[in-house]
């Protein structure tokens, strides 16, 4: 086969002119075999739409390429001409067909309609399907809007580090890190010597980036970091996942406003993004996985954010009239039927809640004067509840440290973060945003495990 440069399908299907000689490659999805001519559809995942490749009787392997399986790898040099079938615009007549990898009858992802039950079994395979072929464009464009949206804002990009020996939430739920004996650890006074470790302590994979994205404020004024977070949560639910990637803005000389306005800024950002780049994904997602899902990201694009105090919030729904699952009361965290019951109900939109109870939140938020409350932030969108949630930071040593000692966190482990309060201490704010999470709500996906490339929940370490 003579050498072209290959061109990506989706370029061909966006041609403004005929073209003598391309070269595309790619996978099969169907061929059709006709008396006198067969019909190849190729797609090499670059759009959500195949091209027709015409094959004709002149070719040299035509019996062999014409009786293809769904899923075999070609390349295809030919013409690209104006198609007289409806529904798409250039067809490719092929000049030369190679085969590159073929496929046999065991092939599992066949021209059909599958569960994504299935498909999670598969997958090494499941990205050459139309909805996660869908799904995986939109992740990469996503992330690359990440970069662009802080990137043009003058914010530094902060690679924290994965191996920690601090759980920033304090909940205990991280994965243990070490290269010690598990049939014969060292011991010292009955219990684990952690000091023969590699690290010389006791290591987890990371819960967060935010203390070490803190260190950081307080040096470039505005950072960022976007990475992969892990948390040793049994759960099975749809929501969770035992890796994943979180978005955690930091900025300096900032309070809890400042933080509301980027975290507001950064989501009209993304889904104006995708609206605008993204639109054919889109379309699919709205015509087969969420119904409406194209209306819900415009509103959202277009709405205004309102703000209410976690106290405004729990009167609120006391005085519903509706019988939630959860029980209602102050001091208590917010449910997800009370996220949505706000969003939809009361403000039919967006609404940052605000000022949460101190004892339901992590150490590092600041403290309000009430002594009762910390400068928390989470925002709630309809038919999700909580997208982002932030704080402004604690920057009062002695505050700081007073909270540390009331969640019994010991200062020795965290005598680096405390450092920055001592020295050369500001004012500072930031947020989480999980990655899949934004994802699900960008999609209409349904489970956490359907927009990350290969999922990590309870038993399932696969691929």
């Amino acid at each position: 086969m003579k050498s072209l440069v290959k061109t990506p399908i989706k370029n061909t299907l966006l041609a403004t002119a005929p073209a003598e000689e391309i070269c595309v490659k790619g996978w099969t999805r169907s061929v059709r075999r006709g008396k006198d001519v067969s019909f190849l559809t190729l797609n090499d995942g670059s759009s959500f739409a195949s091209l027709q490749v015409v094959l004709g009787p002149e070719l040299s392997n035509y019996e062999q390429v014409s009786r293809l399986g769904t899923g075999a790898c070609v390349a295809v040099n030919g013409a690209l001409t104006e198609s007289p079938a409806s529904g798409q615009r250039w067809e490719l007549q092929a000049k030369e067909v190679e085969i590159i990898g073929a496929v046999d009858d065991s092939y599992p992802l066949q021209k059909k309609r599958h569960s994504f039950e299935f498909l999670r079994s598969i997958a090494h395979l499941r990205p050459r399907s139309n909805t996660f072929g869908a799904v995986f464009r939109m992740r990469s464009a996503l992330a690359f809007a990440v970069h662009k949206f802080f990137q043009e804002r003058g914010f530094i990009y902060v690679q924290t580090p994965i191996i920690t020996a601090n759980d920033c939430e304090g909940a205990g739920e991280m994965f243990r890190v070490s290269t010690l004996d598990p049939n014969n650890p060292p011991k010292k006074d009955g219990q684990i010597d952690w000091n023969e470790d590699f690290f010389g302590e006791r290591t987890g994979l990371t819960v967060s980036g935010q203390l070490q994205g803190e260190l950081f404020a307080t040096a470039f004024t505005d950072i960022y970091s976007f990475g992969p977070i892990f948390r040793a949560e049994n759960s099975n639910t749809s929501r969770h996942a035992a890796e994943f990637w979180m978005i955690e803005p930091e900025i300096a000389f900032a309070d809890l406003a400042d933080n509301c306005q980027l975290g507001e800024d950064f989501l009209r950002y993304l889904v104006t993004y995708a609206l605008e780049n993204c639109q054919e994904d889109l379309d699919f997602f709205n015509q087969r996985i969420e119904k409406g899902l194209l209306d819900k990201l415009e509103a959202l694009a277009k709405a205004e954010f309102q703000t209410i105090s976690y106290s405004e919030a729990i009167e609120r729904l006391q005085k519903a009239g509706q019988a939630f699952e959860y029980p209602v009361a102050w001091g208590g965290d917010l449910q997800s039927e009370h996220e949505r019951y706000l969003t939809e109900q009361v403000f039919n939109g967006p609404v940052f809640v605000t000022d949460y109870p101190k004892q339901i939140k992590a150490f590092y938020m600041r403290l309000n004067d009430d002594q009762r409350t910390v400068a928390a932030m989470d925002l709630l969108v309809p038919r999700v509840g909580e997208i982002i949630g932030g704080s402004q930071r604690e920057e009062r040593l002695d505050v700081l440290q007073q909270r540390m000692s009331e969640q019994g966190l010991e200062e020795g482990s965290l005598d680096w973060y405390l450092d920055i309060r001592r020295w050369g201490s500001c004012p500072h704010a930031g947020f989480g945003l999980g990655f899949e999470r934004f994802l699900m709500y960008l999609t209409g996906m349904e489970n956490i495990r359907d927009v990350i490339p290969f999922p990590r929940t309870p038993g399932n370490a696969r691929f």
